[in-house]
C-alpha cells in the first residue's frame, strides 16, 4: 500500500531524456553522412560551418549553397523475463541549410541553420515503463553566422556564433495501469467503499492519470571555432570545438489526462479520510497543470580532431575522433514556481561521463559527375548501467554509411546517403528520484536513416 501511495504522491516527469547520446544529432550533411559524418579535416565549402569553420576559407567558388533533410526511422525494444514491448516511433526529420560567400581570396563568411539536437520516442500510453515515459519529442535549432580566413596558403582559422533555441514535450503516467490495485483490500474490507471496486477494475488496464510537459527554451548563445592546416598536398589536419550551451525553459506548462477524472476524484475523496485515520499517506494526484516550471539542461561540448589523406587524385580518406562533453551533466533541476506545487521540484543526480565517437570515411570520384562514399563510426554511451532510462535507452552503437553525389550540371550536386545504426543490446536500470521505484530490463535499439541534399555553387 505505502509503495503505491508514494508513487502516486511523488511521481513526476524527470526529463532525463536529455542525458544520453540519443538526442545529439550528427546528421548535418547528406554528403558527409555517406562518409561516417567525418569533416573536421575536410574542405567542404559552406558545409564546413558545422564540421570545422576553418574549412570555409578554402571555398573555391564565390557563393556556395547547400540544403537537405534526413529521415530517421528508429526502433527500440524493451524486454524483461517474458515481457517484451516495442516502441512505436514516428520518423524524425532533421534538416540543414548552409550559405557561404567568398569575400576575398583569404576571407569567407556564411550562415547556417540546422538541428544539432533532437529526438523522439513513443513507447505508448500503457506499457510496463509508462510511469517513466510514454512519449517524448525534442527539437533544438541553431543559427550560426560564421567567418573564416586563411593565414598564408596552408593554415586557416574560423569561428561561428551559435544562436540556439528549441522546444520539447514529454508525457508520463502519474498513476499507471493497475497503480491503485494496492487499494483493493481496503475497498473490499470497508462496505461504504465497495462501489469503488468497479472503478479499480476500470483502471486496471489503463493509466488513471497522465501528464504532458511542454516548453520552449529561450535563446542561448554558444560558439564554434576551428583550425585547419595542410601538412602537404596530400595530408590535412583539422580541429574544431563547439561549446556547451545550457538551454533553459523558464516557463514550461503541464496538461493532465485522466481515464475518468470524476470517478477518480470521488474514490480519492472517499478513501483519503480512512488512510489518514490509519496514519497512512493520502492519495494525491499532483496538480501539475496548476503551475509552471523552469529547468536548465546542458547541450554538451564537442571537440573534433581529424586527419584526411588523398593517396590519389580521385580518392579521399578521412578519420577523426569526436570527444563529447557529457561530463557536464551532473544533475537535473526542475523547479516549480507556484506554492500549490511546492514539494514536486526535482534535484536529481545524473553524473554522466564524457564519451567519444570514432569515425572513418572515404570518397572516390568515379567520374567527373559521380562520387561514391563509404563510412563507419562507433559511438560510446555516456550512461552508467544504474542510470539507463527508457526515455533514450543509451548504449554503444555502430554505424555503417554509404552515399553518392551526382552532378547533372557542373554547378549542381544531388547528394544522397543511407546509414544503419545498431546498438549493442544492454541491460540496465533506473531509479526514480522521487518515488524510489526502480525500473530495469534489457534494451535493443537500431535506426535506418536516408538523406537527400542539394548543393549549388557559382
Amino acid at each position: 500500500m505505502k509503495k503505491v501511495i508514494a508513487l502516486v504522491c511523488m511521481s513526476f516527469l524527470s526529463l532525463s531524456y536529455m542525458a544520453a547520446e540519443g538526442y545529439q544529432v550528427n546528421s548535418q550533411s547528406a554528403k558527409q553522412a555517406g562518409m561516417g559524418h567525418v569533416g573536421a579535416a575536410l574542405k567542404l565549402g559552406a558545409e564546413s560551418m558545422h564540421f570545422n569553420p576553418a574549412g570555409l576559407a578554402f571555398m573555391d567558388k564565390t557563393i556556395d549553397l547547400s540544403a537537405g533533410v534526413f529521415g530517421v526511422f528508429s526502433k527500440a525494444e524493451y524486454s524483461k523475463d517474458n515481457y517484451k514491448h516495442k516502441a512505436d516511433n514516428s520518423p524524425s526529420t532533421p534538416l540543414y541549410a548552409y550559405a557561404g560567400f567568398k569575400i576575398y581570396d583569404f576571407l569567407a563568411a556564411g550562415v547556417s541553420i540546422n538541428n544539432p539536437y533532437g529526438s523522439s520516442m513513443n513507447w505508448g500510453v500503457n506499457w510496463a515503463g509508462s510511469s517513466l515515459i510514454q512519449d517524448i519529442a525534442l527539437k533544438a535549432f541553431a543559427i550560426q553566422p560564421t567567418v573564416s580566413f586563411k593565414i598564408g596558403d596552408r593554415l586557416s582559422l574560423g569561428a561561428g556564433m551559435m544562436v540556439m533555441f528549441g522546444n520539447f514535450s514529454l508525457s508520463r503516467a502519474l498513476v499507471p495501469a493497475g497503480g491503485l490495485e494496492a487499494l483493493r483490500p481496503l475497498v473490499t474490507a470497508v462496505p461504504q467503499l465497495a462501489p469503488f471496486g468497479e472503478t479499480l477494475d476500470k483502471l486496471k488496464d489503463v493509466p488513471a492519470a497522465s501528464a504532458t510537459l511542454e516548453g520552449n527554451s529561450g535563446i542561448k548563445l554558444g560558439y564554434n571555432i576551428g583550425a585547419m592546416f595542410d601538412v602537404n598536398e596530400r595530408i590535412t589536419v583539422g580541429v574544431s570545438y563547439r561549446s556547451k550551451v545550457s538551454m533553459r525553459v523558464s516557463e514550461g506548462h503541464a496538461t493532465m489526462d485522466y481515464a475518468n477524472e470524476n470517478e477518480l476524484t470521488r474514490m480519492v475523496t472517499a478513501i483519503n479520510p480512512i488512510l489518514i485515520a490509519n496514519k497512512q499517506k493520502p492519495i494525491i494526484i499532483p496538480p501539475l497543470d496548476k503551475g509552471t516550471f523552469g529547468a536548465e539542461l546542458p547541450l554538451p561540448s564537442n571537440l573534433n580532431v581529424g586527419i584526411s589523406y588523398k593517396p590519389i587524385d580521385r580518392l579521399m580518406l578521412s578519420g577523426e575522433v569526436q570527444f563529447v562533453g557529457w561530463g557536464a551533466y551532473k544533475e537535473l533541476n526542475v523547479q516549480f514556481s507556484q506554492e500549490v506545487l511546492e514539494g514536486y521540484s526535482i534535484n536529481a543526480k545524473k553524473d554522466y561521463k564524457n564519451s567519444r565517437i570514432y569515425r572513418i570515411g572515404g570518397e572516390y570520384a568515379t567520374t567527373d559527375r559521380l562520387d561514391l562514399r563509404l563510412g563507419f563510426y562507433f559511438d560510446e554511451s555516456p550512461v552508467k548501467d544504474d542510470s539507463l532510462n527508457p526515455e533514450t535507452p543509451s548504449m554503444n552503437k555502430l554505424g555503417t554509411t554509404v552515399g553518392l553525389s551526382f552532378r547533372p550540371l557542373e554547378k549542381l550536386s544531388i547528394d544522397v546517403a543511407l546509414s544503419y545504426v545498431t546498438g549493442f543490446g544492454r541491460d540496465g536500470s533506473y531509479t526514480d528520484q522521487l518515488s524510489g521505484a526502480t525500473f530495469g530490463g534489457h534494451y535493443e535499439v537500431s535506426a535506418f536513416t536516408p538523406a537527400i541534399g542539394l548543393a549549388y555553387s557559382f
